[in-house]
């Protein structure tokens, strides 16, 4: 084998892209669905569409009545990112090997099921279903579906061939690419 077939190989092997540490992962997808749906979530508390506060996580350990600050709202963003990034944990964990949008919409109906309809009114951090409100039910129920849907479906994108799926672009002449 020559030099330069050796040289050739060592560079292609070095232009491979590393394998994703799955944990790392997890934690960096769980941080940007917590800041971003945690955001949302802000506007929503903000805007009146959910009654339910945005320091809800912390609840449980703080006066309702002090929850409303600035401070605690920050600090319930701050709990939003790290339940996120806990979420995202579990779910490569538990979930990896599923494909697709769905087990993630799933996700998060199990999350808002989690803290809207069992622990969450049990521990004290949410009212019971009963007195909540329509509003703030669908509100936040659709918050952790999309939520849900951008920590799986940004998982099963990394560690599947998700990019298989979508459709291929048209090239410059308008016609439709052949497939080879």
């Amino acid at each position: 084998m020559s030099s330069a077939q050796t040289d050739s190989n060592r560079q292609r092997s070095n232009n491979d892209p590393q394998p994703t540490n799955p944990i790392l992962f997890s934690l960096k997808i769980g941080f940007f669905a917590g800041v971003i749906w945690g955001l949302v979530r802000w506007l929503e508390t903000g805007l009146n569409f959910t009654r339910v506060s945005q320091a809800f996580l912390l609840d449980p350990f703080v006066q309702r009545k002090v929850l409303g600050g600035l401070y605690w709202q920050t600090a319930g963003l701050v709990m939003f990112i790290g339940m996120s990034m806990l979420a995202a944990l579990l779910y490569v964990l538990l979930l990896k090997r599923l494909q697709g949008p769905w087990p993630g919409i799933f996700f998060g109906a199990a999350w808002w099921g989690l803290f809207y309809a069992w622990a969450g009114p049990v521990i004290g951090a949410v009212p019971p279903l009963n007195q909540i409100g329509w509003s703030s039910l669908t509100t936040d129920c659709c918050l952790f579906l999309v939520w849900g849907l951008f920590i799986g479906y940004s998982i099963a994108f990394e560690f599947h061939n998700e990019a298989g799926r979508e459709p291929t672009k048209k090239s410059a002449g308008g016609k439709p690419q052949t497939s080879s």
